[in-house]
């Protein structure tokens, strides 16, 4: 019914959202879902709350639709919101003391057709919970540079802090992550 929409650049939905266009604003939800989910689980790990703040992204988003001036890519608009509500979901939890570290359900029954599948798993679950760990700073530093792609200077312009400390944070952060895996390696 709107496939034509998904021909149409970023800035035409941009605009036919602006003008009261659901359809066009979904399109755009469809093209980067993937995208911020990316971004709020690796903040956050597998949770409600990151459902919570993926849907959160978009509803900013689509009260920003105003006042976006086109600076930036869709995506990294996107990102950006998206990191920053993550940060505070992290506050919120500290506030509360509550730390997430409950397996994914659905991973913890699963029965992996290979031996290697077993370690793969156990592999992604151990860097999970490492970065867990990480102050949620570093964390989104982490996040941006090695499970996003994203450069330093893409990752300094979303966090709104100076390529330096992008790269002294990343740096400290993969200090602190080895410390972490040789500790858990030691332990088995």
């Amino acid at each position: 019914m709107d496939t034509y929409l998904n021909k149409l650049p970023d800035i035409e939905l941009l605009k036919s959202s602006r003008d009261g266009d659901v359809g066009a604003f979904g399109e755009l939800v469809k093209r980067y879902e993937s995208k911020v989910a990316a971004t709020v689980i690796g903040m956050l790990g597998q949770c409600e709350e990151a459902d919570d703040v993926g849907q959160e992204t978009f509803i900013r988003f689509y009260h920003a639709l105003h006042a976006f001036r086109g600076e930036s890519s869709v995506g990294t608009y996107l990102t950006r919101i998206a990191i920053n509500l993550s940060l505070n979901e992290l506050k919120r939890r500290e506030r509360h003391r509550f730390i997430f570290t409950k397996l994914d359900p659905d991973q913890e029954n699963a029965e992996p057709a290979a031996e290697n599948d077993v370690d793969r798993f156990e592999e992604k679950e151990i860097l999970r919970r490492a970065l867990e760990t990480l102050p949620p700073k570093f964390r989104a530093v982490v996040n941006l540079r090695l499970a996003e792609g994203y450069s330093t200077e893409e990752t300094a312009d979303m966090l709104h802090i100076p390529v330096g400390t992008v790269l002294s944070r990343l740096q400290r952060a993969q200090k602190k992550l080895r410390l972490i895996l040789q500790t858990y390696k030691e332990g088995y």
